[in-house]
Order: C-alpha cells, then structure tokens, then sequence
C-alpha cells in the first residue's frame, strides 16, 4: 500500500526462491518481471546460502577492512577500470572498499588474499562465498531470462564476470545525516547484496523519483539491477538509483557481488528481444570494460553514460 502517493519500504518487492520454485511458470514469471519492471531491486529470501556462511564472511572482510592502510593498498590489480582499492575521497569521504575482480575464480580470491594477508581460513571462507554466491547468481540471471521468454544455454551467463566489493562506511555523531556514498546506479547486470544486519542506511529511488529505506533484515540478500540489465532487456528493465544515507553513528559494513558482464565478446540484447517494428535495439554492441571506462572517464556515475551509446547516437 502507498500513502499519499508516496512508496514506502514495505512495498518493496520480496522474492522467496523456494515460493517460486512451487510456482506455475507463468505466475512465477509474472512476479519476477514486475520486480524488475516497478522496482529494479528486490528482497531475497529462502536463497539457500548457509547463513552460517554468511555471518562468518561478514567477520572476515570487516577484519581485513581493519587492516593498516599500507596493506589494503596493496590491492592495486585493476584488471578493468575503478576496481582494486577505494580511498575515502571528497566525493564519499565516509567509505571505503577492496575490490576482487572474478571471485568465482580461486585463483583469483587466493591472489587477493595473498596480497592482503589474509590466513588459510579467512581465504577458504572467501572462496566458498564466492562459489555459493555465484551458484545463486546463474540461477537468478537464468530466471530473469526466463521471465522474457528468452532461452540460455547452461554456458551462457557462466562466462560473465563476478565481481565482489566489500564496503566500510565510518559513521560518526557528526556524519548523521550525511551522504555515506552518493547517488549512483550500479554498473553490472545486477548486484547481490548481503547487507549490514544492524546498521541501515541503504535508499532505493521509487518511480515517483523518492527516496525508500531499505531497512536491515537479517539473513536475507538484496538484489539490485544495473546498467548492463537495462542493455540486455533491451530497456524492459531499468537500473535504479541508490545510495547511502548516514543514519547512525555506527561502522557499516555491506559485502556486494556484481554480475558484471562478458570476459570476452559485447553485450547486447538477445534476438529475442529485438523486434524492429515494436522493440528496436537501443543500444549499439559494446564490452563491459568499455562501459566501465566510459563511466569512469566521463564521472557519469546514475546511468548517463548509456546515452553515449545508443543506436541513435551518431557521432561526427
């Protein structure tokens, strides 16, 4: 229900997977597509991650978010643009995050413990994490295939990178009421995010263009569509904007997991969803690590740099 207009936190859709999986096709896909469509975000549950799993990783990257500064810079691999180590800046002078690019790969999260010393459990705990959250990834990516009408191979979203950033924001008395990270849209197919179980701060934007919270809810994840979502469904979905708000004087911590897009080759619609009569591509073919950069160069940060590439755009 909405008051005067307005949304609010309890209209924000919730998904239980198993609810779906008992689910006729049609109705499942049908709650799915009005997820992406009204909101571009929604509660996870019954996601079949071991919670167990999830409280020990919330330790874990909090006491590597702990770490001496010398030793989180240490993690300066930017295998794509805006990835590695991020510094308080005047922009978000309240956060900071460490960047592992494929945590599905276990070379990849060995090669980013080693360079932060993390010991054997802390890396067998990340790597586990990465496997489970990537597992529930290709499920829900399938999914949202599905809900189109559009048919995947197994392969197909197996080939996308998945990309983990694990967040700090040092809320003090004198930050309540400020910008923990500004308004952004993420630049991934979607993202999952297992959030602060305690401290809230997280704001989608509605429709209407109004900011909702996102309140703490123990055990479940949240999942957030991104730029790369509104190219693949050929603008059917839509990335929505974000932030985060200080609302408490209080160390959050948040772990997300990015989907981001293709190791190799472009990204663009699937022929299913392009119909030049009723649903033209709007959008020209491109890499992620294109957009990436795109985004980076141009500080378009909400989304704008999809202008730049739409198949209308024509350049001099």
């Amino acid at each position: 229900m909405r008051e005067n207009g307005m949304a609010k936190s309890s209209d924000i859709p919730v998904i239980d997977l198993q609810e779906l999986a008992d689910n006729p096709k049609e109705l499942k896909n049908n709650k799915l597509r009005e997820a992406y469509e009204d909101w571009g975000c929604f509660r996870l549950t019954n996601h079949r991650i071991d919670l167990n799993l999830m409280k020990e990783m919330k330790k874990v990257v909090g006491s590597l978010l702990d770490l001496p500064l010398e030793i989180k810079m240490r993690n300066t691999e930017q295998v794509i643009a805006r990835s590695g180590y991020m510094a308080p800046s005047a922009t978000n002078p309240l956060y900071e995050g460490l960047g592992l690019y494929d945590m599905a790969s276990s070379h990849a999260v060995r090669s980013f413990c080693s360079r932060l010393d993390a010991c054997p459990h802390q890396t067998k705990v990340i790597e586990a994490y990465g496997k489970a959250i990537h597992e529930l990834m290709m499920d829900i990516s399938e999914k949202m295939a599905e809900s189109l009408g559009v048919e995947v191979v197994e392969e197909y979203f197996k080939e996308w990178v998945c990309e983990s950033w694990i967040n700090k924001y040092s809320f003090t008395p004198q930050t309540i009421g400020s910008s923990g990270v500004q308004i952004h849209t993420d630049s991934s197919f979607f993202t999952i995010l297992q959030d602060d179980e305690e401290v809230g701060g997280l704001q989608v934007m509605s429709k209407s263009g109004s900011f909702v919270d996102v309140p703490p809810c123990p055990g479940s994840l949240f999942v957030i569509l991104g730029d790369i979502a509104q190219v693949w469904s050929n603008g059917r979905f839509g990335a929505v904007k974000h932030r985060v708000e200080c609302k408490e004087a209080r160390v959050r911590v948040s772990i997300a997991s990015l989907l981001l897009g293709p190791k190799e080759g472009d990204i663009e619609a699937p022929k299913e969803l392009v119909d030049p009569h009723h649903h033209p591509r709007l959008f020209l073919p491109f890499s992620y690590e294109h957009y990436r950069k795109l985004r980076s160069s141009q500080k378009m940060h909400a989304g704008e740099a999809l202008a730049l590439l739409h198949a209308s755009t024509t350049f001099d």
